[in-house]
This record gives structure tokens, C-alpha cells and sequence, in this order.
């Protein structure tokens, strides 16, 4: 497996002008508010339903804020079920989170294309031709096979060596560039701090700020320049967030996600400070994190940064610290039971035989404004 197939999103970068307020119908009770209900109704007497519906899902929803809260809230739903039902077939359902559905959908069309190209050849035989629903569930089982093919524990090197030497290649041959997802994003959309513009996949999904800025971390990048009235003035040149060179440095210096515990060999790599804040494409701004884990940092509220010796510090938002090390114990007085009582008295505090009962279940079963102003009163 090469270091590009860790990456299998573009990123297209633009300015671009945002579409005439949406909505119509059911549809427009979506994103329609008091201030702008009038203008999207005057947009959808317009347009057609299948364009009205394509803005809506792109349409910006609130704030940075509430965009992160809706994200979060959308990847708690997340679920995966498959399961043989009454009739020994087996079902599949779940909800998946766009970028993730998004990237199932081209793995099953570059499939699908496989597979149909097979099908005109045997038709010429007189063999049945699948039907196009019969032709997508053939194509989730060859990914299956392949994904087990590859595995998913084994060493790199050894299995790019495999692969070599079973003359292996990708399933959509030279046209996977075909099946890559491809996400529109502004630039202010990417910048942290900075009210988000447009994010959305090609048939027009939203994606949140913080989706964009984790796909953005590692994918290839194609920076697209638009006129006022939205037709392209200039489309540059594709490039990569993290190259070649680097990611392998990269796997030779993490092998593995770096979230304390985790080590999972399928990993992206992540800018400590993103690159479009400025940070820099490179082994010291870099580390490698499994997906999970990369979306902890982006749409869980999680943090990352370097301590003095090089290892990498995860910060969950509650501020509490998680790294791979042995705390250095702490510097005792020579009487520290009394130097205890002693900074008690100095504080006020007078500890009684209630003081250490638990009283939650759980610490993080406190809410945070609980759980801070105690924080705040004991320091």
C-alpha cells in the first residue's frame, strides 16, 4: 500500500459566491428564518426541485459553534449494523457521517465499474446480466475481499511486497482518481477562529468546519480561484498536504496512531497546527492518528501539543492530560502530612469525615458547570 492510498480525499479550495438564500416547500423549513424566509422563497420559485434541495443541504446552518454542536450530536449517531435475518440472508443498515458515506458510495461505484465491465463481457455468452442493486451488493462483497486481501495488522513493507509480487493493483486501475471524494471548501472555512463559509461534498451535503479541517489534514489539495459571479478564473495545481517523503518518515517515527494505548497501523496524519493557520508541512508539526482519534481532535474538543521531549500530549476538554509516560512523582516536604495541615489552615480549609466520600458515579457524570466552580473554589 503506498503512502497516497492513506489519503483518499481532494480538497478543492475557493472563493466562491454563496448561493441566493434557499428553500421552498417542506424543504424550505429546513434552514428558513424570520429574517431571510422571503428571499429563499423568491429563490425557489426559481429553480427546480432537485436544485432547491441540493442548495438546502449545502446551506450554512448558525455559527462555528453551532456547527460543531449539531456535528457532534450527528457523530453520536453514527451506527453500523449487519446482521442474518428470518430468511438466512444477511441485512445491513446504519447511519454513517458524511464524509464516511460519502467515501462508502465511490468505493462502491469504482467496484460497480468493475463488475460491470465483467458483466458485458459474459453477456456476449448468453450468462445473466445482474441487475444494477444485485451489481452494488457484489460490489460491497469485492471490497470486503480485498480489505481482507490487504489486512489489517500486517507490516507495510511486507505487504507492499505481497502486492508487488502478485503484480497487485488498485480496483479501478488508472481511473481511481474517478472515485475520490472530492470536497469544496473555502479558505476561511479551513482557518480556525474564523466564521466558516462553504464546505460541501459534490452532490451538495454540508460539512461541518471542523469535518473539513480533519479531511483537510492529509488529502490532496487543488486550490480553485472564482469570479464574482461564480465562474472559475483559475484552477491550480494538485498537490498534497503531507508528501510522499514525509509520511514515510512519519510511519517510520510513529508506526502507528500516537493516542496513548491506541498504536492502530491505519492512521492519517495530523498538523499539531493545522497548515491552513500557518502551520508547517512537516515531521516536527506532523504525527500520525488512527480516524477515531483524529476526530477526537477536530470534532470532539480534543487538543494536542508537543511536551519537551518530543512526545506528544493529548488534552481532553476538560483540560486533563493523556500522554505515553510515567508521571515523575511529585516533591514531598519532610513532613508532609504537616505542611498539609498547615496550607489547609492557610486556605480555610478544614477537612472532615465526609470530604473523600464519592458522591457520583463517575467524575464525568458532574456537569462542567459543577465540576469547574469546585475547580475554581479548591484552587
Amino acid at each position: 500500500m503506498s503512502a497516497l492510498s492513506h489519503a483518499p480525499f481532494r480538497i478543492a479550495i475557493g472563493r466562491h459566491q454563496q448561493p441566493n438564500p434557499l428553500v421552498c416547500d417542506p424543504t424550505i423549513t429546513r434552514v428558513a428564518t424570520a429574517e431571510d424566509e422571503a428571499d429563499l422563497l423568491e429563490f425557489a420559485r426559481g429553480c427546480s426541485t432537485a436544485q432547491l434541495e441540493r442548495v438546502v443541504r449545502g446551506w450554512r446552518r448558525g455559527s462555528r459553534r453551532d456547527e460543531a454542536e449539531a456535528d457532534r450530536e450527528r457523530r453520536e449517531r453514527r451506527v453500523l449494523s449487519v446482521f442474518p435475518d428470518d430468511d438466512g440472508m444477511y441485512a445491513v443498515r446504519g447511519v454513517l457521517p458524511p464524509e464516511v458515506g460519502a467515501l462508502l458510495q465511490r468505493a462502491v461505484e469504482a467496484a460497480c465499474d468493475v463488475l460491470h465491465r465483467e458483466d458485458r463481457a459474459s453477456a456476449a455468452s448468453g450468462a445473466p446480466v445482474r441487475t444494477s442493486d444485485q451489481r452494488r451488493a457484489d460490489a460491497l462483497a469485492l471490497i470486503v475481499e480485498r480489505a481482507m486481501a490487504a489486512g489489517f495488522g500486517e507490516d507495510r513493507a511486507s505487504r507492499d511486497a505481497a502486492a508487488a509480487d502478485a503484480g497487485d493493483s488498485p480496483v479501478s486501475g488508472t481511473r481511481a482518481a474517478r472515485y475520490q471524494v472530492v470536497l469544496h471548501v473555502e479558505p476561511t472555512t479551513l482557518s480556525e477562529g474564523v466564521e466558516p463559509g462553504r464546505s460541501e461534498l459534490e452532490d451538495g451535503t454540508r460539512v461541518s468546519a471542523a469535518t473539513s479541517r480533519r479531511v483537510a489534514c492529509d488529502a490532496a489539495v487543488v486550490r480553485v480561484t472564482h469570479e464574482a459571479d461564480g465562474s472559475i478564473l483559475d484552477v491550480g495545481r494538485r498537490t498534497r498536504a503531507i508528501p510522499p517523503a514525509l509520511r514515510r518518515a512519519l510511519d517510520v517515527r510513529d508506526r502507528g496512531c500516537r493516542f496513548p494505548g491506541c498504536g492502530s497501523r491505519f492512521a492519517d496524519a495530523h498538523h499539531v497546527r493545522h497548515w491552513a493557520d500557518g502551520g508547517e508541512t512537516s515531521l516536527s508539526n506532523t504525527l500520525l492518528v488512527c480516524v477515531h482519534h483524529h476526530a477526537l481532535i477536530h470534532e470532539g474538543g480534543w487538543g494536542v501539543r508537543w511536551d519537551g521531549e518530543g512526545r506528544p500530549v493529548f488534552v481532553d476538554p476538560r483540560g486533563g492530560e493523556h500522554y505515553d509516560a510515567r508521571p515523575a512523582a511529585p516533591h514531598l516536604p519532610d513532613h508532609p502530612v504537616r505542611a498539609l495541615v498547615v496550607e489547609h489552615a492557610q486556605r480555610g480549609i478544614a477537612p472532615g469525615w465526609r470530604t473523600a466520600g464519592a458522591r457520583w458515579k463517575r467524575e464525568a457524570d458532574i456537569p462542567d458547570g459543577v465540576y469547574f466552580r469546585a475547580l475554581e473554589a479548591a484552587g
